[in-house]
């Protein structure tokens, strides 16, 4: 299975996402930082669930009004007017600005449509826009649809920052391989 799958495992002796992340930040000896919209302080949350977190987890902002995007992630306002609050330009622009405003090495961005109402065509619900900033330059966004309940497409994109968080870890780390 890992030979098929490769780098989509990123455990196989149970740990969760949170705590492989946790770890490779701690290899790393790095810090994150999130600004979250739709999964309200979920990736946060879960990666605080965990034992130790203070060491790597610098903070962040739940900024889900396009008002606070501004203000405390430096989202320009002209940048949300001109792609919309869920895009990838927005989410690139709250992982840098929570980035940089807290020091961290590395700055996620979330921002989507949790639903289950508000989606529109062009956008429907479970559309959401993850972006990793990192201090080194292996930066990365990407836009997922998601499906599900309000519930599981939170979960869902607070998974999606944690693995693309995950992925640039390990890709950036000299000799590392996916996880026994």
């Amino acid at each position: 299975i890992l030979a098929v799958l490769g780098a989509d495992v990123f455990s196989t002796d149970g740990r969760s996402m949170e705590e492989v992340v946790g770890q490779l930040l701690l290899e790393r000896r790095l810090t994150i930082a999130a600004a979250e919209s739709c999964t309200g302080g979920l990736m946060l949350s879960r990666l605080t669930d965990v034992s130790g977190s203070s060491a790597y987890v610098a903070g962040g902002v739940v900024a889900y009004s396009n008002a606070l995007k501004e203000s405390l992630a430096g989202v320009p306002a002209a940048l949300i007017a001109a792609h919309g609050a869920v895009s990838e330009p927005v989410a690139a622009a709250l992982a840098e600005g929570i980035r940089v405003r807290t020091g961290a090495s590395l700055g996620v961005g979330i921002t989507g449509i949790a639903g289950p109402s508000g989606g529109p065509p062009q956008k429907p619900v479970g559309t959401v826009a993850v972006a990793v900033s990192a201090a080194d330059g292996a930066s990365r966004v990407r836009t997922f649809l998601l499906h599900g309940s309000r519930s599981m497409i939170k979960f869902a994109a607070a998974q999606m920052g944690l693995d693309m968080v995950r992925r640039i870890l390990q890709e950036t780390s000299p000799g590392r391989q996916p996880p026994p």
